[in-house]
Parts: structure tokens; sequence; C-alpha cells
């Protein structure tokens, strides 16, 4: 049974903060502007007839003002803005509607709240994310410097990019323009300064991850292919309670499920929604496609012969496949199993994404090549 018996809906901005309460008892309204100090705000909800219930939109302004009035003993709730049902046939927009609409809302039990994350959880949220910042800030930094010099006719062609010596090589590039070459210098400053953030910034979320509440979940994660310390990390502080989401789910909260309008007998279903949590939906897409690759014999142990399939450069997750596995041969029973006529793997290799692997088994190079039979001009189908 409900006990509250005032509901304020707040529409909260950085500069002012717009509030509107509904005494659910006499249906008697308050409307005030406030400034968005929260102690001002507390002490307009305090004056409201009891028990309050406060509730306003997450956004760019945090969990602060949540926090503030929790710790002073009102009930506030933050709601999903995603979830917020608005009138289809409403056409007018302001501060003081929007406020009117989370307070009745929260009147008749229509308010999705959002999980608000401890202290703990967002500052281990807000380093996880500095680092993806500095991983795609090094991407576009890196694709300064090598488009500049593609735009010069200058091509490396001497193995694998970003490497020692690939790094030597762009060391030693000079042009006779100073404008070009203060150019050159710049980018590839800027590259070297972003490729020292982000590995200051893996070496502390190593050792976050180390030793922290997360400890046990991120030692989890890392059993399974794909997933290592970075990309465990990310996923338990983005995710935070796990046992909040079921197999059926968790799929919805990181967008991974397809959409769908149906209607009547008919259904149509599209492309992966993608709504949801952005971050850890990249975590979880960039682990599959390391997973994905060819699995190595499950009988032996870790590191006694294979070779690992080549990570993706700038990956949170070229640790979790480097000498794990037995990885790019077949598994045993495909290796001695007969071919198949009709296809130049056996027919108990398994299916997976993405080409197999060339393989230089006797099996293979025994094949007999299959040979269809010439029909006779006078039976071949006409074209």
């Amino acid at each position: 049974m409900r006990i509250e018996r005032t509901f304020v809906g707040l529409d909260v901005h950085a500069r002012s903060v717009t509030g509107h309460a509904l005494d659910g008892l006499t249906g008697e309204v308050w409307q005030r502007k406030l400034t968005p100090d929260p102690s001002d705000i507390h002490r307009w909800v305090s004056g409201l007839p009891g028990p309050v219930h406060v509730g306003y939109e997450a956004g760019p302004t945090g969990y602060g003002l949540y926090r503030y009035l929790v710790d002073r003993g009102v009930q506030c709730s933050v709601g999903a803005p995603s979830k917020l049902q608005r009138p289809h046939g409403d056409r007018v927009k302001t501060d003081l509607k929007d406020a009117e609409l989370l307070a009745r809302l929260l009147l008749v039990d229509q308010f999705v709240e959002v999980v608000v994350p401890s202290m703990e959880q967002e500052a281990a949220r807000d380093l996880v994310r500095a680092r993806e910042d500095a991983r795609g800030d090094l991407m576009r930094a890196r694709h300064r410097v090598s488009k500049m010099l593609l735009r010069n006719g200058i091509v490396y062609s001497g193995g694998e990019a970003w490497t020692k010596v690939h790094d030597s090589w762009l060391r030693s590039q000079r042009f006779d323009q100073p404008g070009r070459q203060l150019a050159y210098e710049s980018a590839y400053e800027t590259m070297v300064l972003t490729v020292d953030r982000r590995d200051r910034l893996d070496a502390a979320i190593e050792a976050m991850a180390a030793d922290c509440r997360y400890t046990p979940v991120v030692r989890r994660l890392g059993c399974l292919r794909g997933i290592s310390t970075l990309t465990g990390f990310g996923l338990a502080v983005e995710i935070g309670d796990w046992t909040r989401f079921s197999g059926s789910s968790i799929g919805a909260f990181v967008g991974l499920v397809p959409t769908e309008n149906s209607s009547g007998q008919s259904r149509s279903q599209g492309s992966i929604t993608k709504a949801g949590n952005t971050h850890a939906r990249r975590l979880l897409v960039e682990a599959a496609w390391h997973h994905a690759g060819p699995t190595g014999c499950p009988g032996r142990r870790c590191g006694t012969g294979g070779s690992s399939p080549r990570p993706r450069r700038g990956s949170a997750v070229t640790k979790a496949t480097v000498g794990c596995t037995n990885v790019g041969r077949r598994s045993t029973p495909a290796r001695n199993a007969q071919p198949s006529p009709t296809s130049p793997w056996p027919a108990s290799s398994p299916a997976g994404p993405g080409r197999w692997p060339c393989s230089t088994s006797g099996a293979h190079k025994t094949s007999p090549p299959v040979t269809l039979p010439r029909l006779p001009r006078e039976e071949r189908p006409a074209t």
C-alpha cells in the first residue's frame, strides 16, 4: 500500500529547476521556480504535506540531487527519459509541463526508475569511460598521421603498422616545407601523448580490478574466451548488479534484441535496437568477434601448441586470446574425420562466422576433386 501523499516532479537543468507538486489526497497543486542548489530544493519539498515522493529525469546533472535528498530522508526516484510516456498530441513542451508530467506519472505509478549507482561504482565507471575516450582519441590521432602521409604519397610497406619498426619509420619522415613539417610533428606528438594516456589508464584499471568489490566478477568473466581484465572490469561496472537481469532480459539492456513491428497476423523484425548501454554493447560485440575464431582442443592445456588469432589493434580484449588456447587448429575429431565428397572440410567441422583458415592436413590434400558428368548437348538445360 502506498503511503505517499504529495508527488513532486522536478525538471532539472544546470542553472534552473522547475518544480510541480501534486497533493494526491486533496488535488492541490504547487509550482515553484528553484535554483539548482540542493538545499533550496530540500527546503521547498520539506514544506509540502508529507510523505513526499520526488522524481526527476536522469540527465547530465548526475545523481547529486538524488543522494542529497535521500540522505535527508526524502524519497526520491530518477526516471529513465526513454521510458516516459508523453501524449502524442501534445505539441507544447515547457519546463513546467515536463515537471507536471513527472508528478502525474509518480501519482499513477508509471514512473520507470533507473538504478542509481553507488559512488564507488560511478567512479569506476568514469575511469572505464575515460579509457574508452582515449581509445577513440588514439584512433583519430593515428588516422591524422597516416592520412597526412598518404596525401603526400608516402605509404608504409614494411609490415604491420603501429609497431616499433613502424614508429621508427614515422619518426624518420621529413618534409621540405616548414609548415607541413610542423603539422606532421604536431600530429605525431598528439598520437604519442594519447598512447601514453591510454597506457596509464590501462594500468589504473588493472590495479583497481585486482583489489575492489568487482574483483570476483572480473575473474569469473575472465574465464570466458575473448574477455580480458579490461573487458571484464568494464562490463562489471557498467552492469553493476547482475541479479536484476535474466538471460532473456539483459539483451534489451544492452540493445542487442531485434526491433519488431507486428500487427495482427504480420510480424516483422529488423536490426538490433541499439538502445541501452552503448559501452557495454561495444565490449560484448568486440569480445564476441574474438570468441568467434576457431577454437582449440579442449583437452589440452593452455599454451601447449597452436597459434592465437591475430587480435584487432586498439581492442580492449587483445590480451584475452594471446596464448590462451590452441586456436587456429581444427579439433581432434575434425582432423580424423573423413572428408566430405562435396566440401573441402569434414562434415563434423563446427559451423561459425568467417572463413576457416587454410589447412595442410593430409585428408584435405588427398581428397580427389569432384567432377560432374557432362550431359549431351540435347539434354543440357536451356540458358
